[in-house]
């Protein structure tokens, strides 16, 4: 297990992590001090307890957000998926009654074919 070091607020914190995942835990450790950053712009020094917890809600409310926004898109996928299944079997139904169709024709036309053959008698 990895042993990394990140700072929040000014304030350095060790944490453990699998390997490989260094990387990714100091972004996210980044971009939960940029929020807490972003706050303390916007509100000045109002406790570093204070704004630790303003940023982990706006981190909740954002993953939130995203959940909302993934199960539209999983709703939407889903109904696109059935209307390709549906668009699909719809091809299938045509494209046997065009076969169908076609085979109808081929009969006639040997019948006719059959028939003038029949009726021409070579001399």
């Amino acid at each position: 297990m990895a042993q990394i070091s990140v700072t929040i607020n000014g304030r350095s914190f060790r944490m453990a992590c699998d390997d490989g995942e260094e990387e990714r835990l100091e972004g996210l450790a980044e971009r939960f001090d940029g929020w807490i950053s972003e706050l303390r712009g916007a509100f000045g020094e109002i406790g570093d307890q204070r704004l630790t917890v303003m940023a982990g809600i706006m981190a909740t409310d954002q993953l939130s957000e995203l959940e909302k926004k993934v199960e539209r898109l999983e709703a939407e996928l889903e109904t696109a998926q059935s209307q390709r299944l549906e668009a699909l079997e719809y091809s299938a139904v045509q494209e046997a009654e065009v076969a169908g169709a076609i085979n109808d024709i081929a009969s006639q036309i040997e019948g006719l074919a059959n028939g003038l053959s029949a009726s021409i008698k070579p001399t």
